[in-house]
């Protein structure tokens, strides 16, 4: 099953987790300091919290399609490419507690898209150089 992801950036984490906890009628799916990821099954959503700054506004992180292994991942990128799509590709990376296989590109509004598999569980926010996670390349 594939399904789409809203990352947001949010500043007040343990309210934005109340809020969409009774706006979807689930609890997240993972919580760890600075995160939490709801998956929900209808509509099919990864909604994923990353805590900003105190006092700064709630805004879209980046945004997603969760496929279910590598061999899709890798798919998705040979279709981008032939569509003519700058790509960028994270091959075991760990980013948002999850080690992950991911491919780059960016909208014709420079909005961040991934396209990416969860392949195991990681203890950490950011990618192993320390850089934020899921920053996005270009």
């Amino acid at each position: 099953m594939s399904r789409v992801q809203l990352a947001l950036r949010v500043a007040d984490l343990e309210g934005s987790i109340a809020f969409y906890a009774g706006l979807f009628g689930a609890e997240p799916a993972k919580r760890r300091p600075g995160y939490a990821n709801f998956a929900i099954a209808e509509p099919p959503l990864k909604l994923v919290l990353i805590e900003g700054e105190a006092g700064e506004a709630t805004r879209m992180d980046h945004l997603g399609v969760e496929v279910e292994d590598s061999g899709q991942v890798t798919a998705a990128t040979r279709r981008l490419q032939d569509a003519g799509l700058a790509t960028f590709e994270e091959n075991d990376t760990s980013c948002c507690y999850a080690l992950q296989d991911k491919v780059w590109v960016h909208g014709p509004g420079r909005e961040p898209w991934e396209v990416y598999t969860v392949k195991a569980d990681a203890g950490t926010l950011e990618s192993a150089d320390g850089s934020r996670c899921c920053a996005t390349p270009g």
